[in-house]
């Protein structure tokens, strides 16, 4: 490995340990409550997306995005419970409850993209029961622009592939949830 490239690694994991996502609804490694989860499937949950807050982004950001990633259900190619993009790039919080598009508590000019539920915004962990519990990855990207222009009704797998093009820094959180 040539020494421009890993010093090009070494700066980026140097941004990337600086940048960093937390919530008040749980603890890293923690466990979901009842609010987050989903409300079908046989789940009875509250389906209110968590609080979210992130710090430490680097220079040149210009939009953020986060999703919410189970690559633990059982599809073979895991499962997308939320994609919310072109948050302007003054925003470091998104409210309980963001991820409803119905509830416009989302930034101004975010969108909401659709999910492996078939719709727009946060569906909650419901993995099968018995299931061992599934990890949920919050993922907070840092962008490099200030807005993706892609389709309506554009795939989560699409959206990240464009997340992960654009990004200039990713903060992560992983929480737990079974039944």
């Amino acid at each position: 490995m040539g020494w421009a490239l890993l010093a090009g690694l070494l700066v980026q994991a140097g941004a990337q340990g600086e940048f960093r996502v937390s919530s008040p609804a749980f603890t890293p490694g923690g466990t979901l409550k009842a609010e987050q989860v989903y409300n079908g499937f046989g789940c009875t949950g509250g389906n209110i997306s968590p609080e979210l807050s992130w710090t430490g982004a680097p220079a040149g950001t210009k939009s953020y995005a986060v999703t919410l990633y189970d690559p633990d259900a059982p599809t073979g190619s895991g499962w997308w419970h939320w994609v919310i993009y072109n948050i302007p790039a003054s925003v470091t919080k998104l409210e309980a409850g963001a991820g409803d598009p119905k509830a416009n508590k989302a930034p101004a000019g975010s969108v909401q993209g659709r999910t492996d539920f078939g719709t727009p915004g946060y569906g909650g962990p419901c993995p099968p029961q018995g299931d061992k519990p599934h990890r949920y990855v919050f993922t907070v990207f840092a962008l490099k622009v200030e807005k993706l222009d892609l389709p309506e009704g554009a795939t989560a797998a699409f959206i990240g592939f464009n997340l992960n093009a654009n990004a200039l820094a990713k903060a992560t959180l992983t929480a737990m949830y079974g039944r």
